[in-house]
């Protein structure tokens, strides 16, 4: 089996607490050989870790993506710099058979974003952005019973996503990165996280032609919004409430969650890592479907490997995950503005 060689770039702790766990279950298909991060010593003890020298090491991302040795770059850096840093590894691999692995969001604003969806076509390169509810279990189950019109046509759905952000930055959490308190992008926690909501939809009902949000303002630098909901009505036909509490908690049990309405039936997922989809139907059946929780962050990784190995279409490209970021930042202008958003038709953005 071919085992690709990846060059890490930023080895703070999406990379510690998701890719590395993942990749250690990829160890036939990935061999880390390089390491870049601002924080060298950071790096270094990664490198000793890892069994790799000081030389393997660098604070300069071009430096790292110039190597021989170096098959696909995976760079994890704070949102406000994802596209800077992707473009200067995409301009050293540029028609090369190398690859390159971004994160979500695709980049902090839309200017940003519309020159990051086309990294692929003008740098000659495969891109992958690493969103991992995408790839996760859940989401493919849940799309495929909603194909298979097992609780007959999809009509609406409620989702409400709960964060203890305040909470959390007092632990030893993504929360507590100085950059995430103070972020340098719209939106804070909110674009940040609630992208993957978006992301997961998107996968499920197709793309979002209109957006109504509102909000209730804080003061906290983490997000502009304590509660934001949304409607979204999708192209499909689907309505639905999106709801994002970021600065409290949801105490009873069972959570809100994913509840998808249909015809003959619902679909129900209390939260990512419940194990379990439900399926209640109008007469009285239920099915329990267990499922592998956070397996994302394995399956993009894999994907990506099947692509430049075998040929394997991409399911997160720069252009998919524009249509996530997009969604993400219009819910956001509308509540701020108040106003109802047609979300402009961007071709092929979200693949059905």
């Amino acid at each position: 089996m071919k085992q690709l060689r990846l060059g890490i770039v930023g080895t703070g702790m999406a990379f510690e607490r998701l890719h590395w766990p993942a990749l250690q279950q990829l160890r036939e298909q990935y061999r880390i050989v390089a390491l870049c991060d601002r924080d060298p010593e950071l790096a270094k003890g990664w490198a000793r870790r890892l069994g790799l020298s000081e030389s393997d090491v660098t604070d300069d991302p071009k430096v790292l993506a110039a190597r021989d040795d170096v098959d696909v770059v995976s760079v994890m850096v704070p949102i406000e710099e994802n596209f800077t840093v992707a473009r200067q590894v995409a301009e050293v691999i540029a028609g090369s058979h190398k690859g390159l692995i971004c994160e979500k969001p695709l980049a902090p604003d839309m200017e940003q974003a519309r020159l990051a969806r086309k990294l692929p076509e003008k740098y000659s390169i495969p891109v992958l952005i690493a969103e991992n509810y995408r790839y996760n279990h859940e989401t493919k189950l849940i799309r495929r019973i909603v194909d298979e019109k097992r609780i007959g046509d999809a009509l609406y759905f409620i989702q409400n996503r709960v964060i203890d952000t305040p909470e959390d930055m007092r632990k030893s959490t993504f929360a507590a990165k100085e950059w995430r308190q103070h972020p340098d992008f719209p939106g804070g926690v909110i674009l940040d996280t609630g992208v993957h909501d978006i992301a997961a939809l998107h996968y499920v009902f197709g793309a979002i032609e209109q957006v109504q949000a509102y909000g209730v303002p804080q003061e906290e630098d983490f997000a502009p919004f304590a509660v934001l909901q949304a409607n979204l009505k999708f192209r499909s036909g689907v309505i639905g409430q999106f709801s994002f509490f970021c600065a409290g908690k949801e105490m009873q049990r069972p959570l809100i969650g994913l509840r998808i309405f249909g015809t003959q039936g619902m679909i129900y997922l209390e939260e990512r890592d419940a194990g379990t989809v439900n399926i209640a139907y109008n007469d009285g059946r239920s099915e329990q479907i267990p499922y592998e929780p956070q397996a994302g962050y394995r399956e993009e990784l894999l994907n990506f490997y099947n692509h430049l190995v075998h040929g394997e279409p991409l399911e997160s490209t720069p252009e998919i995950e524009f249509g996530d970021t997009h969604a993400m930042l219009a819910i956001l202008r509308s509540a701020q503005d108040g106003q109802p958003i047609t979300v402009e038709r961007e071709p092929a953005s979200v693949p059905m």
